[in-house]
């Protein structure tokens, strides 16, 4: 169950092209083995960034890394303690969906690291757990001043996996970016109950269509499709998948994990790793988030727009400006 996939040219060119900021000692270093234990298939977006980081790592040397993709909530935990017993000795993942027993199995083998996607903060009692999220909000913000320059109608669509933290707290920052130029838009708030459901996230999609919006926020695989079938524009969500929607995609706010794991690398090199909250390392000042190149839409957004952007990263990167964590549950509007 431990053999490591290659998942298309896209993920295999990133991890090459990603490899920045590794520790400078990690050739001299004994070798770190991390395992990827992921729900969905590595090509979906969150989990992409964490797999591209990792390949990346060990394309430069020192670390050995193998994933599992695919594995159920329920089956977790079971692939964790396998993975412990084989000798890993940093596992990296998300276990939104079986936190109380994940926490159980780290518990249980102190001698290895544990590098996690959570929606809850790191416990003392459990040392060698340390969590992270996805902390883009601040890109995710600069994009959504962006859509706000974009909409002709003012309706803007907005189709996410789960209101859990992590998802609410970047469409909560979009909106209020689009407010800076659009402050009458108007948002229509979907979430279809899954990580990986692109048919579903489609026909939500055309509903809000439907339904007046003319561009949408694609936290979602499938959202960008149904918005380049009907003519309406969209705002991607951590990764850019602006050549395969050259005339859709506007803009992405993305999310780059090598400054986390980079992180946890380090700590572990030097004995230091500990229970931590590593969602710091995905703000926009760490530079674990950026706001993707206009590519074809360049020259097409507002002048305007593009200068409060420019102005509110340049805040952001210099700590004048702040934009706020909000993780409660978006509503429609």
């Amino acid at each position: 169950m431990f053999g490591t996939t290659r998942r298309g040219l896209m993920l295999g060119a990133g991890a090459a092209a990603m490899g920045l900021a590794l520790p400078r000692h990690a050739f001299a270093q004994e070798t770190i083995k991390i395992a990827g234990i992921y729900t969905v298939p590595v090509e979906q977006q969150w989990v992409s960034r964490i797999h591209i980081a990792a390949e990346a790592a060990k394309a430069a040397g020192g670390v050995d890394y193998t994933y599992t993709e695919n594995v159920a909530n329920t089956d977790y935990p079971r692939v964790m303690r396998e993975y412990c017993e084989s000798g890993v000795n940093l596992i990296v993942g998300e276990i939104f969906g079986a936190e109380a027993e994940a926490r159980e199995v780290c518990a249980e083998y102190p001698d290895v690291k544990f590098l996690l996607g959570s929606s809850f903060m790191p416990d003392e009692a459990v040392p060698n757990l340390a969590v992270f999220d996805n902390y883009i909000q601040d890109a995710s913000y600069l994009s959504g001043i962006i859509a706000g320059a974009m909409t002709q109608t003012g309706s803007i669509g907005m189709v996410g996996g789960f209101p859990i933290p992590e998802v609410n707290r970047l469409m909560n920052a979009f909106m209020a970016g689009a407010r800076e130029t659009r402050p009458d838009a108007k948002f229509q708030v979907s979430f279809i109950g899954s990580w990986f459901d692109p048919p579903k996230a489609k026909e939500t999609a055309f509903a809000m269509i439907d339904g007046g919006a003319d561009l949408l926020y694609a936290e979602r695989f499938g959202v960008s499709d149904a918005a380049k079938e009907k003519g309406a524009l969209a705002i991607g969500n951590v990764i850019d998948t602006q050549a395969d929607y050259p005339d859709t995609v506007v803009a992405s706010a993305l999310w780059h994990f090598e400054p986390t794991l980079n992180a946890a690398l380090e700590a572990i090199r030097a004995g230091s790793f500990k229970a931590d909250n590593y969602g710091v390392y995905s703000f926009m000042k760490a530079g674990g988030c950026s706001l993707a190149p206009l590519g074809t839409f360049e020259g097409k957004v507002p002048e305007a727009a593009m200068k409060l952007v420019a102005e509110k990263e340049a805040a952001i990167k210099d700590g004048s400006f702040t934009v706020a964590i909000d993780d409660t549950e978006p509503k429609s509007s």
